[in-house]
């Protein structure tokens, strides 16, 4: 019986910056913290790492008032159902999990690094000592046992929940509703309409712009799709055309026997 596709929610305006998502992704994937410096920010790391999957980011700014606001946004892979990832990778290493998980098989990854330069949102992360790439698995060893997502497992705040896809986008539009009802004019639902639905998705009280380092309209890019449509084919064809070609003059010509060294018996 197929399993039905599973969405994590992120509902930004419950996030507190606690980080209980980004320990416990950290404690249930064996992941090791490691010596990080104070650059004056609270965000730490400053950035995704091949052994952080789960960063919370913390941006800090100035409304039309002149009021200082804070903003917090748990970022990670989006387990795109069109993912350019899984588009671009040669092994295979790459793939789709049934309830929307997209893998990555490490026995399979060369860190060619492609799915670093074709991710729309910048998320996967090279690791120049294993030569792989990692990033986030939506914890499916969890959710294929029925079990939530650390991250979601850990969240106090109710920021993060995680079910069904129709039910989490049914339960995003309506927090989309109430918050317009509160005065949110550009409440939003991030995520459902982009690379064919993501399986993480956002609720927004500000326009995509005004967070950090969060991709407007995400896509995939054009030269993944001519990668995949065009140049990949015709790569495989030419190969298959020298094979061919070299298989039609054995079978014509035959075999060819080497010629003798000059000045040999």
């Amino acid at each position: 019986m197929k399993k039905k596709e599973m969405v994590k929610l992120v509902d930004l305006t419950k996030c507190t910056g606690c980080r209980s998502c980004q320990v416990a992704c950290k404690n249930w994937n064996q992941q090791p913290a490691a010596q990080t410096e104070n650059v004056g920010s609270h965000q730490n790391p400053q950035d995704l790492q091949h052994n952080t999957w789960t960063l919370i980011r913390f941006h800090e700014g100035t409304d039309a008032n002149g009021d200082m606001y804070w903003d917090f946004r748990k970022d990670g892979c989006f387990h795109c159902s069109d993912a350019s990832c899984v588009r671009v990778c040669p092994t295979g290493a790459l793939s789709y999990g049934e309830m929307g998980a997209v893998r990555l098989n490490q026995e399979l990854c060369i860190g060619c690094q492609y799915c670093t330069i074709a991710c729309p949102f910048s998320i996967p992360r090279y690791d120049k000592v294993t030569n792989k790439t990692y990033k986030c698995t939506l914890c499916e060893d969890r959710i294929t046992n029925d079990l939530p997502p650390a991250c979601v497992k850990a969240c106090p705040t109710g920021c993060l929940s995680f079910g069904p896809k129709e039910d989490m986008i049914a339960a995003g539009e309506q927090r989309v509703i109430a918050l317009k009802e509160m005065g949110h004019e550009n409440a939003s639902l991030y995520g459902k309409e982009y690379v064919n639905g993501t399986h993480v998705m956002y609720v927004l009280t500000k326009p995509e712009k005004e967070y950090a380092e969060l991709t407007v309209k995400p896509n995939v890019p054009v030269a993944v799709r001519l990668w995949r449509g065009v140049a990949k084919p015709l790569g495989l064809l030419s190969i298959g055309a020298v094979v061919g070609a070299s298989l039609l003059h054995y079978f014509i010509k035959g075999s060819k026997a080497p010629k003798e060294e000059e000045g040999g018996e």
